[in-house]
């Protein structure tokens, strides 16, 4: 009967483990806010999904009154707003940029790609033509740095 129970506490604690595991790799969830209806914001939540990560999507009107509560520049803004592992995310920013922000975690407020570059993560034309863009770091303060430039 102990070598029952024995078996089964270990079977628990490997399980426990297991499980653990697995939740520590799970991929991250970016919360995205966006204007109901916007095919852009659609195409740019499917590359993040693409791109191993989850989603979860709230459609709101009052976009600018959440990207102002999440201290989005102005001048940095686009046409959706995502949050992940404690930043912001606003505009086409592409997942391996926000793989690196959740891998070097700098001190930041988030990520932005102001504006609806061509080219980006959403804003692809079937032609194949795209526009440089930069993917600016803003801090609470709203001054912006560039983290990753595309060309």
């Amino acid at each position: 009967m102990k070598r029952f129970a024995f078996a089964g506490g270990v079977a628990a604690l490997g399980f426990a483990v297991i499980a653990q595991v697995l939740f520590a790799q799970a991929p991250p969830v970016v919360a995205v806010v966006k204007d109901p209806g916007c095919g852009c914001c659609s195409k740019w939540i499917e590359h993040l999904e693409k791109a191993g990560f989850r989603t979860t999507v709230t459609e709101s009107r009052e976009i600018d009154a959440f990207k102002d509560s999440k201290g989005v520049p102005k001048s940095a803004r686009s046409c959706h707003t995502g949050t992940v592992g404690g930043y912001v995310i606003e505009g086409h920013v592409p997942a391996a940029d926000v793989r690196r922000l959740l891998k070097e975690r700098p001190n930041v407020a988030g990520l932005a790609v102001p504006g609806m570059p061509s080219g980006s993560p959403g804003m692809e034309d079937p032609s194949g033509r795209t526009s440089p863009y930069d993917v600016l770091a803003f801090d609470k303060a709203g001054k912006t740095t560039v983290f990753a430039s595309h060309r």
